[in-house]
């Protein structure tokens, strides 16, 4: 029996790809750079997150968060200390966030002169792989403890990324991790991505990553990943 797997994820995935293309041209008539973040679960990405958004108004570049969780505004308040204009995304128990959740909670709120959009997704690596929020930059992060094979164990979300994030570096020898074997995982799944080494707590990697996300929305075009789950589309 033919596996129909593929065409059964693009049948469901089409209306969001539909919404989502029309989100990012919208956004981008706007000025404004959205950025996808996904991780897994304690990656470490909402602390870099705040410390991304700080780094940005201290560089004068109006930037705002959208976060999503299942549950609790723990991150919304945690992100909120830099200052940044922030709004929690619950999702009521979905694993991943869609195109329609993400325009639904603009209106109203994303300030008229903001630049950059960070939308953190749920930690989770499978489901949101394949969900197009209408982000001009999809990043992908880990944390040093998390195993240097993650990008191929989760290939779809690492393959898709256009920037892989490498964070809590200060734990690298601690957890003995093999950034070699980690750099060749991500190339097998992903030639020619741009990995960027942070760690919230001293402050590295957070200028060099804020200056990837500035350089798309000035206009560089990103890494287009061989595996990219979703082709940018003409909005419908």
């Amino acid at each position: 029996m033919m596996c129909r797997s593929v065409d059964l994820r693009q049948s469901a995935t089409a209306k969001n790809d539909g919404l989502a293309a029309a989100l990012r041209a919208e956004l981008s008539e706007r000025g404004v750079t959205a950025v996808n973040l996904m991780s897994s679960p304690g990656s470490g990405k909402t602390e870099l997150l705040a410390r991304v958004l700080r780094r940005a108004l201290e560089r004068d570049v109006p930037a705002a968060a959208l976060t999503a969780d299942l549950a609790t505004e723990n991150d919304a308040e945690r992100l909120a200390r830099s200052g940044a204009p922030v709004r929690q995304l619950l999702t009521g128990g979905l694993c991943h966030l869609e195109a329609a959740q993400v325009r639904g909670h603009l209106d109203g709120w994303l300030p008229p002169d903001t630049g950059l959009l960070f939308v953190e997704n749920v930690g989770n690596l499978v489901c949101p792989a394949v969900y197009d929020l209408g982000e001009a930059l999809r990043v992908v992060l880990m944390a040093v403890t998390e195993g240097e094979d993650k990008p191929v164990k989760y290939p779809t979300a690492f393959g898709t990324a256009q920037l892989v994030v490498l964070t809590k570096t200060d734990l690298a020898a601690p957890a003995a991790f093999d950034n070699a074997a980690f750099t060749d995982h991500v190339r097998r799944v992903n030639p020619g991505v741009e990995i960027v080494r942070t760690c919230a707590r001293t402050g590295e990697g957070v200028d060099t990553l804020l200056d990837h996300v500035l350089a798309v929305h000035t206009g560089t075009v990103p890494h287009l990943p061989l595996m990219a789950a979703t082709a940018p589309a003409e909005p419908r």
